[in-house]
């Protein structure tokens, strides 16, 4: 028994496959993925993106390889890239062949809309000799066409029904290293689908509400849809789908793990939404702190609050806290403990410096416990 159980998530046990050097299912951490929007054949401006992919956080990224100058560019894409690379291919099979060999650390297809029995086996092959994984993709949107006739529409049968034929597929040809996905823009459904699939199959599951939207609506539906099935125990990888800059889905991705303690990176923000009570502009300063600390990957907890009413409560709970005051002072906690004030003309640059040093502290005790660590001696 935890110490709260109330927040306890059991996790379902699928079986870990490998996208490059990064684990994914089993007990690895949940990875969060994102994808490219610039031309694949723009190496420039795909590697480029990809760095402020890498700068967020990113574990995996996914490029689409609609043509033959996308899969020739995408062998220098993979050299330059920190994070496993995940090639899209749709229909055309000799894409997945070149982006195989060019060094994609995964495919994502479905099998069934590669073409004839040939052609599925010389993508296997492909992906077996290069050591790549595959993602079956399966999306309410794109629905076989004798599944719609057969269901009338998408629905959470349908949709893994899709799945398990893509499935079949695979475990035909002895292929293993798949994770599948089921995603529609209607959470409910993709919801539906999930925890059905979840029951069926042992493979890791990719989570994602597909087309979900802009970037304040998307990450409502993606964190209702995303965050349910965690909090279910469902998901080994993420990509939360929006229409926003690819390096905002890390961070809404990120923030929905964070939301839910299953994984840690940056500065958790705890902050109230003002009132007439306020010390200072609270959203405001809330909105330059965030962007001021997103170079800190060391996890830690701020609270910003402004006023006195729920303000000292909260700094007793985080690592650094920041609670309003009169007179243009406000006060400061470090661990939880009452410890200065700082004046509102110095707040903000004071708050960073305290939170830049509490990381380097961290990672500066993190180092040294690691290098005291025994190291084990095989036997001889």
């Amino acid at each position: 028994m935890s110490l709260r159980p109330w927040r306890d998530i059991n996790r379902r046990q699928s079986r870990q496959i490998m996208v490059g050097n990064v684990p994914v299912g089993g007990d690895a951490p949940v990875t969060v993925q994102t994808m490219t929007n610039t031309p694949t054949d723009d190496v420039k401006a795909t590697i480029d993106q990809i760095r402020r992919c890498e700068d967020a956080g990113v574990d995996i990224i996914r490029v689409s390889c609609p043509d033959v100058e996308s899969t020739a560019a995408l062998k220098q894409i993979v050299r330059a890239s920190r994070v496993p690379i995940v090639a899209d291919i749709h229909f055309h099979y000799k894409r997945a062949l070149e982006a195989a060999d060019a060094g994609a650390a995964c495919l994502r297809i479905n099998p069934g809309n590669i073409g004839s029995a040939s052609r599925v086996k010389e993508v296997i092959d492909a992906a077996k000799s290069n050591g790549c994984a595959i993602r079956i993709g399966v999306n309410g949107g794109s629905l076989e066409k004798h599944l719609l006739e057969k269901y009338g529409e998408p629905c959470p049968d349908a949709l893994v029904e899709s799945a398990m034929d893509h499935i079949k597929i695979l475990q035909d040809h002895d292929f293993h290293e798949f994770k599948v996905a089921v995603k529609a823009s209607d959470f409910f459904l993709a919801v539906a689908a999930y925890q059905q699939l979840a029951e069926l199959v042992d493979c890791p599951l990719h989570l994602g509400i597909t087309e979900a939207g802009g970037f304040v609506g998307g990450t409502v539906k993606s964190s209702i849809g995303i965050g349910s099935l965690l909090w279910y125990g469902i998901g080994d990888t993420i990509r939360v789908s929006l229409s926003a800059e690819p390096e905002d889905e890390v961070r809404v991705g990120f923030e929905i793990l964070k939301a839910l303690g299953i994984r840690n990176r940056g500065v958790r923000v705890v902050s109230c939404p003002s009132c007439a009570r306020q010390g200072f502009d609270v959203i405001r300063t809330v909105q330059a702190l965030e962007e001021r600390l997103q170079h800190i990957r060391t996890p830690m907890s701020l609270s910003v609050l402004g006023c006195v009413v729920n303000g000292p409560g909260e700094a007793r709970e985080t690592d650094i806290g920041l609670t309003g005051g009169g007179n243009g002072k406000h006060m400061v906690y470090l661990s939880g403990v009452t410890d200065h004030t700082v004046n509102s003309e110095d707040m903000l640059e004071h708050i960073v410096k305290l939170v830049e040093e509490k990381a380097a502290s961290i990672e500066a005790h993190d180092a040294a416990v690691a290098a005291a660590a025994p190291v084990a001696v095989a036997a001889e």
